[in-house]
């Protein structure tokens, strides 16, 4: 449970017994501690100084190398338009094995970029789709896109397994689902969840475009209020961005069958049901991937992360992307929850993005490599 005394809309509400991470301004900081110890309540300071800590990821830009395409920092986080830059670069310099490609438009007018990956060695193969920040703030997810296709890229002629991946299969790759919330996080709000719909109403902006799927919309773990970081939206697909890759994977849906989308943070490997607890009916062959993957992550350097179905490992969410695309026929569909469990939180410190790429990387391939032999 997250409540920012810097909005003044959020909730400062706390359930007895339940742990939140406050955000605070510097002004309030001597006022809120002594509170806080006289109703006993126990606090931790995560963070001493949140406004530098957002500063040494967006500033500095200059001096780190960011927007050179051959030379590319795949270390630190990069903006919106510096991940366009490099789709673009990639689809010129490596058009064997990358495509680009638009789905549709957001709602401030931005592309919606997607790359096809892989190897044009027959007119049909199977296909995974992997999207990333399809909540703005999590910035880690962007990151572990593009170090993915760096790895697919750099290691297709060295490493067996990559090129068999990318002979058998094609990657569908949207490094940046929220376009329009991700650029915001960086101009704007570094907390930013949501889309960047209006809500005239309201006043509020945004659509979480994690509720807003055409699966049990706005049921439990919803909102039906504009202002909500969870509101589901005026109804299913409201959102362009939803729609434009709902209507691709359902285009697709015949070729597609792993989709794993990717989030921040908790450190977590989740599988369907989130909006129910239910047992879907390839669960052996889903628990068994879930398995391995996690075990081949934990190899790299002993993170352990949590597996299981969403409802029951983290909560009950209805109108997600990971449950709409097992209801349209995806078999294989998973939500990644990255590092850490809450320390950074959407603050995970550029010297982690590798070793949290590496590791997602080696479950990445491990469910993969599962899609390609028979699972009964």
């Amino acid at each position: 449970l997250q409540v920012d005394l810097w909005q003044p809309s959020s909730p400062l509400h706390v359930v007895a017994g339940a742990v939140a991470d406050v955000r605070v301004p510097r002004n309030t900081t001597r006022s809120l501690l002594p509170f806080l110890q006289q109703a006993n309540i126990p606090y931790t300071i995560l963070i001493s100084d949140l406004q530098q800590a957002i500063e040494n990821q967006t500033g500095g830009r200059s001096h780190r190398n960011r927007r050179s395409l051959s030379g590319y920092n795949y270390e630190v986080y990069h903006s919106l338009e510096e991940i366009e830059d490099w789709m673009h670069y990639l689809n010129r310099t490596y058009s064997d094995l990358v495509h680009m490609f638009s789905v549709g438009k957001s709602y401030e007018g931005r592309p919606l970029y997607v790359l096809k990956l892989g190897k044009r060695s027959r007119p049909y193969k199977k296909a995974v789709w992997i999207d990333c920040g399809i909540h703005a703030r999590e910035w880690i997810g962007p990151a572990f896109c593009q170090w993915f296709v760096k790895e697919a890229l750099q290691t297709y002629q060295t490493d067996p397994d990559m090129r068999k991946m990318l002979t058998q299969l094609y990657f569908y790759i949207m490094p940046v689902f929220n376009v329009d919330g991700y650029h915001f996080s960086w101009t704007y709000d570094r907390f930013w969840r949501k889309t960047r719909s209006k809500n005239m109403r309201f006043h509020c902006h945004g659509v979480d475009a994690n509720r807003n799927w055409k699966v049990k919309w706005c049921d439990e773990g919803a909102s039906l209020h504009p202002c909500d970081d969870t509101y589901c939206g005026p109804f299913p697909e409201s959102e362009p961005e939803v729609k434009a890759v709902a209507h691709f994977l359902r285009k697709h849906r015949k070729q597609i069958k792993a989709y794993l989308s990717f989030h921040a943070y908790a450190q977590m490997l989740l599988y369907p049901y989130s909006y129910k607890y239910a047992t879907i009916p390839n669960f052996n062959c889903v628990e068994s991937a879930a398995y391995n993957a996690v075990n081949a992550l934990q190899s790299a350097y002993g993170v352990r992360y949590r597996y299981g179905p969403a409802s029951s490992t983290l909560y009950v969410s209805s109108g997600s992307s990971m449950d709409w695309a097992y209801k349209n026929g995806i078999p294989y569909a998973f939500a990644f929850e990255l590092r850490d469990t809450g320390h950074f939180g959407f603050l995970l410190p550029e010297t982690l993005i590798k070793p949290t790429c590496t590791e997602t990387m080696l479950a990445v391939k491990n469910i993969t490599l599962h899609l390609l032999k028979k699972c009964h």
